[in-house]
């Protein structure tokens, strides 16, 4: 049956047109009554028409009309109406007659039924696979990944019953299990048409993602080829996503062991990764002075992004349901105001998210459950609580806060000052394809050669727990410090103890500025701090924004090498995932332009101006 919109069908509009006259008719249908900043408020210049991707995508489309096809665009960019409006047109015309959207969560399909009706497509999101078949007053159904691998007969009877569009939401969770995969296979494979989504187009592992095509790169690696990329950088140029600030938190840990040893350490600090796992988690204790110290700050951020969006809301990620609780007494005692709180394992968990986002509440705090698709356009501010640090995830949490509705509006995400965050923070902007096969020295984050070897360790350690007198771990003591703010591949800020002017200098930064406004007023807050800086000590020096390591005091000069070795290997990741070049390709070059001998042989000055040399590059890669 054709879809109308104000009388005349879709297909009336453009059935005999060539594919770029469906800019044409981008006001009609999911055009004109969905928003991508759901529900009911239109995002900056799309309250009428569709965005350029989104014509840039249809038409794409339409010059071949491919059985599959796979749109990578940013979280926030507006996925699920470009979906709706591809969906609306093969209803017109004739070339499907039903439709199956497949998403990660409960929640997320009742999202997708709720504006799919809005563009009077009905979608039954309450479909069990007991039912065997959905009622004929529906045109098709919104299930989950996990509904089809426990039984894709049912969904492979359904998609044959008809000419089936199957709409597979984030479709990188089709390789979450070996049956999940293989029931998408068996359910969908009949489907005459199948639209792939995601944000993050990638994984952690190297599951591959049903109906996705893979090539092999220069290096010979598979990775995944999408027919339409649409990524943050360009997104954030072009008006429809928010410019993101992080920042960073460090401070001094202590902590026991489950040896009974007394440690402590500088979160941020270039120390073993057990070391900085241990004081990581110590920082998000409950229990210490760091998680309210940085809740807070996050709380006076809230308040000055509230001064230009009114509505503006926090979101904190926490680990478990216990410090989840213990997070919103936190921010009832800061606030005066209860939170929501939303787990994933109870039954009011989607109205509770769908509450929020409409009402003018402060803050939530969530467990992954609102980590990705979930649709809150209000939110501004972002605490980064849990110890979860895969760039999946990563990306997926940053996809919460990036989602603009109009122009100027700023995200505020804080996190604890880790490597492995600073770096995911610094390369926001690159994208990233989903790879098949994996070098083994592959220092990408995607990828860590130690990870079997701790799981096997971690094996070994509690089979021979009954024969120790082994403690839990235990977090004694933790203290927040500011470290600095990341913003667009620059590193703002000279530390500052937590309510100290360095600190409200970045607090303070209005929510409403457009990017190249925030850059400006980062730099100038910078200067501002160096200046304040002179007579206190050595402050770190400023290059078009981007600081230099600081120069070296009266210390071993080992511990100075390292540090600038670390921070150079950093970096080079940062730019080989941008350009796609390996490791030793680029420290040859660096070599070649700044001179003198290999990583480790070189001087601190020479190995200081090739990290120039990419901080450099990095800062001006757009």
């Amino acid at each position: 049956m054709p879809v109308q919109s104000g009388g005349v069908s879709a297909a009336e509009n453009i059935e005999h047109q060539d594919p770029a006259a469906i800019a044409e008719a981008a006001g009609n249908a999911a055009a004109e009554h969905l928003s991508p900043a759901f529900p009911e408020r239109a995002a900056w210049g799309t309250a009428s028409k569709l965005r350029a991707w989104q014509v840039e995508a249809l038409t794409k489309y339409f010059e071949r009309e491919p059985r599959d096809f796979l749109t990578a665009a940013t979280p926030g960019a507006g996925k699920t109406t470009f979906a709706l409006r591809l969906a609306t047109e093969l209803l017109a015309r004739g070339t499907v007659d039903r439709i199956v959207v497949v998403a990660p969560t409960d929640h997320l399909k009742r999202q997708w039924a709720d504006a799919a009706d809005r563009v009077s497509i009905r979608l039954d999101p309450t479909f069990r696979n007991g039912d065997g078949m959905f009622g004929r007053h529906y045109q098709g159904v919104a299930i989950t990944y996990a509904q089809v691998g426990m039984n894709p007969e049912v969904h492979e009877r359904i998609t044959a019953g008809g000419k089936t569009l199957v709409i597979l939401d984030e479709v990188h969770h089709g390789g979450d299990a070996l049956t999940w995969g293989d029931g998408i296979r068996q359910a969908f494979s009949g489907a005459i048409r199948r639209l792939s989504l995601s944000g993050t187009p990638f994984r952690s592992d190297t599951a591959p993602i049903p109906f996705v095509q893979y090539a092999p790169d220069e290096q010979g690696i598979r990775t995944s080829v999408s027919d339409y990329n649409y990524g943050y950088g360009r997104a954030l140029a072009d008006g429809v996503v928010r410019p993101v600030l992080f920042m960073a938190y460090a401070g001094q840990m202590r902590w026991k062991t489950r040896m009974g040893d007394e440690m402590s350490a500088s979160l941020g600090e270039p120390v073993t990764k057990d070391i900085t796992a241990q004081a990581w988690r110590t920082a998000l204790s409950p229990e210490g002075e760091w998680m309210p110290a940085v809740l807070s700050a996050a709380d006076k951020r809230l308040t000055e992004v509230r001064r230009g969006v009114p509505d503006a809301g926090g979101l904190v990620i926490a680990t478990d349901t216990t410090t989840a609780r213990a997070y919103a007494r936190i921010l009832q005692r800061i606030t005066g105001e209860r939170p929501t709180v939303v787990l994933s394992d109870e039954a009011a968990a989607s109205s509770r998210i769908t509450a929020f986002a409409e009402d003018t509440s402060r803050w939530m705090v969530a467990v992954r459950m609102v980590s990705e698709g979930v649709d809150v356009p209000r939110l501004c501010v972002g605490v980064y609580a849990t110890s979860a640090s895969t760039p999946l995830f990563f990306a997926q949490v940053i996809g919460r806060f990036v989602r603009a509705r109009r122009r100027g509006e700023t995200a505020s995400v804080f996190l604890p000052s880790v490597p492995g965050l600073m770096a995911l923070a610094g390369s926001l902007e690159l994208e990233r394809d989903h790879a098949l096969d994996r070098p083994t020295n592959a220092e990408d984050g995607m990828y860590n050669p130690e990870d079997a070897m701790v799981a096997d360790a971690n094996k070994e350690d509690r089979a021979s727990d009954s024969l120790l007198d082994v403690q839990p771990f235990e977090a004694l003591d933790s203290q927040a410090s500011f470290d600095r703010v990341l913003y667009d591949g620059g590193e703002f800020g000279t530390g500052g103890e937590v309510g100290s002017l360095e600190e409200l200098d970045f607090i303070g930064i209005p929510g409403l500025l457009e990017p190249d406004q925030v850059r400006d007023l980062l730099r100038a807050r910078q200067a501002t701090q160096a200046q304040r800086q002179r007579g206190k000590g050595p402050a770190r020096p400023v290059k078009d924004g981007m600081p230099k390591a600081p120069e070296p005091e009266q210390r071993p000069m080992y511990l100075t090498i390292k540090e600038q070795r670390s921070e150079l290997q950093r970096l080079v990741s940062i730019w080989s995932r941008h350009a796609n070049e390996p490791h030793g390709a680029i420290h040859a070059e660096l070599r070649r332009i700044s001179g003198g001998p290999a990583v480790a042989q070189a001087s601190i000055e020479q190995i200081q101006k090739r990290i120039d040399v990419l901080r450099s590059r990095i800062g001006g890669r757009r």
